[in-house]
């Protein structure tokens, strides 16, 4: 079968013998009647499945930038999620300069984010949402949420996730899974969880064995899991599990010590056997996974695992239109999505359940142009009424922005760059270095950076920054450790993230290269090579271990921008790359 009519089959949606799934091209130079069209989902078979994920907290409407840098490596090349620019378009059967075009993909961001407006926001997504529930089977969906939803902008972190559980109520969140709901306190995390009206699962949550001996709260103190591991409901007449899969990685990747009493992991072989025991006892027509994997990840484990029928997937914050279908070792197939980030983007997954079984579906991956839907009054008012405390600080214009600034793809974005050069500049520093995290919204040129937007960049509960003296040894092993989880090639080895992000210095990267042979030529911006041996003056923040004892790092970013009062980013302290020639996850790349 030529590729192109495969893709026509998924956007039909044939499951016999194949697979199903959706691939809009769109329409160029279209009326804002026929855009809202996009909207019209028909209802099909018996279940009606909504999913949106890595909201990070916006609930207001936000411009966000997609990657031009998102390689795949070995297996991974040249498939979904690794597939960025035109390749991702040609993937995806999507005509460029189409509504759907911007919201996949970075081309003509600037020109297409004018036009087409921004994305997101809470008020429009409750419109969405209402609209596609009314029009399920029987007037009733599940809305699934797949965490990092109560961290990523100023109100949540003064709120301690607060507005966003009240938000999602509002919504009316059916399930949830999490990840940065971890970086709270273990307290206040149960609290919140507590405060919301849906259920949150994680199978991959477990008591540490300490926390077990003394007694501490836990779903179930037979298996030690911390929350429950998955839900039952009835749909349609048909009866689906949710099984939930928290970020395995939490505690390397964020501060264990804010949730010493729980250990997370992949757990992929208790994964399997709590499939099993599920369909087993329970005899549910489908069994769905919502993860906070990575979407590498997610594929790796729908191919070992049997038994799943969807996973619905998160933390990598890839907008992919189509599917993956993959097959396992026990003669399934699993559908395998990921639905991009700060409410960007709602999924809609429709299943005909049958005979105790899924035997067709239905997929597609609404981008949500707030200009094309009205907002809902009451998560408006409530979204006021949140904002209101804070709105003078929030409103606070540090700058102005001369270049598009965002933060997106495996190596520095324009606002990673903004965040280095104010540590360079404020703390006196000849490096800095900063986490490389996907979350953060975009700026237009011309447009103000305000301290709302500064804190969508920064906003976590370990924000303190740090100067030190570190060798060029210590800062090659940081970028390789780094390299390592990014470029690693079994995806259970990667936590989704990207590489730290740099200022003052650059290098050359190999990703193909062995853990520890990645990084090499490490210079600092007047071209001195970096020495072994020799002591450097780096700033930095976010320390996962023990708390810096510097100010918050927008606070310093801060003073950064009131004192340069206008942003223009004309380079990157981006690596110089080897072995990536023709590889369609990157495009536009300095050269």
């Amino acid at each position: 079968m030529e590729r192109r009519d495969f893709l026509r089959l998924l956007g039909i949606g044939v499951l016999a013998g194949g697979a199903a799934g959706c691939a809009a091209r769109g329409t160029r130079g279209a009326t804002a009647s026929s855009l809202k069209a996009m909207y019209d989902v028909a209802p099909f078979g018996n279940v009606r499945l909504l999913h949106f994920t890595d909201c990070h907290a916006q609930l207001l409407p936000v411009y966000f930038r997609e990657p031009n840098v998102n390689l795949g490596i070995g297996a991974a090349r040249g498939r979904p999620p690794h597939l960025v620019g035109e390749a991702l378009l040609r993937y995806a059967d999507i005509a460029p300069g189409t509504p759907q075009a911007h919201a996949y993909t970075y081309l003509d961001f600037e020109a297409e984010a004018r036009r087409l407006g921004r994305v997101g926001g809470f008020a429009h997504l409750a419109t969405l949402v209402k609209k596609l529930r009314a029009e399920a089977p029987g007037g009733k969906a599940l809305l699934l949420d797949g965490g990092d939803t109560w961290q990523g902008s100023g109100t949540a972190l003064w709120t301690r996730g607060g507005d966003m559980v009240d938000a999602c109520n509002l919504l009316g969140v059916d399930i949830m899974t999490g990840h940065w709901e971890f970086t709270y306190l273990e307290d206040e995390v149960r609290a919140n969880i507590d405060a919301f009206d849906g259920e949150f699962v994680a199978q991959n949550i477990k008591l540490t064995d300490d926390a077990a001996f003394f007694d501490v709260p836990a779903f179930d103190e037979i298996s030690g899991h911390a929350f429950p591991p998955y839900t039952l409901r009835e749909m349609g007449g048909q009866r689906i599990a949710v099984i939930g899969q928290a970020f395995p990685y939490t505690p390397i990747a964020n501060p264990s010590r804010f949730i010493p009493n729980w250990t997370f992991g992949i757990r992929a072989q208790e994964l399997q056997a709590l499939v099993d025991d599920i369909r087993a006892r329970e005899n549910p027509a489908a069994v769905i996974l919502l993860s906070h994997n990575g979407m590498d990840v997610d594929l790796k484990l729908a191919s070992v695992t049997s038994g799943l029928d969807v996973i619905l997937g998160g933390h990598t914050h890839d907008g992919v239109p189509v599917p993956s279908i993959v097959a396992n070792a026990g003669g399934g197939r699993t559908v395998v999505t990921n639905a991009g980030s700060n409410g960007k983007f709602l999924a809609v997954l429709d299943l005909d359940l049958d005979g105790g079984r899924m035997k067709d579906f239905r997929y597609r991956l609404l981008p949500v142009f707030s200009d094309l839907l009205t907002a809902d009054a009451e998560m408006a008012d409530y979204i006021t009424g949140v904002r209101a405390p804070y709105k003078e600080q929030l409103r606070e214009t540090l700058a102005v922005a001369e270049s598009v600034l965002y933060r997106r793809g495996n190596f520095n974005g324009t606002f990673d760059q903004v965040i280095c050069d104010g540590l360079m500049a404020v703390e006196d520093a000849q490096i800095a270095l900063s986490p490389g995290f996907r979350w953060g919204t975009s700026i237009l040129p011309g447009d103000p950076i305000t301290m709302e937007r500064l804190l969508d960049q920064t906003c976590i509960t370990y924000p303190e920054t740090y100067v030190r003296e570190m060798t060029g040894e210590e800062l090659k092993l940081i970028l390789e450790d780094v390299a390592d989880n990014l470029f690693n090639p079994d995806p259970f080895y990667q936590q989704g993230g990207d590489m730290v992000r740099l200022g003052g210095m650059n290098y050359v990267c190999d990703p193909l290269a062995e853990i520890g042979q990645r990084i090499s030529n490490m210079t600092l911006d007047s071209g001195e090579l970096i020495e072994a041996g020799k002591r450097y003056k780096v700033a930095g923040w976010a320390t996962v271990g023990s708390q810096s004892p510097g100010r918050p790092v927008w606070d310093v970013v801060a003073e950064y921008l009131r004192a340069e009062k206008t942003i223009s980013v004309d380079r990157l302290n981006t690596p110089v790359l080897k072995n990536v020639a023709n590889n369609p996850g990157i495009s536009a790349y300095p050269s």
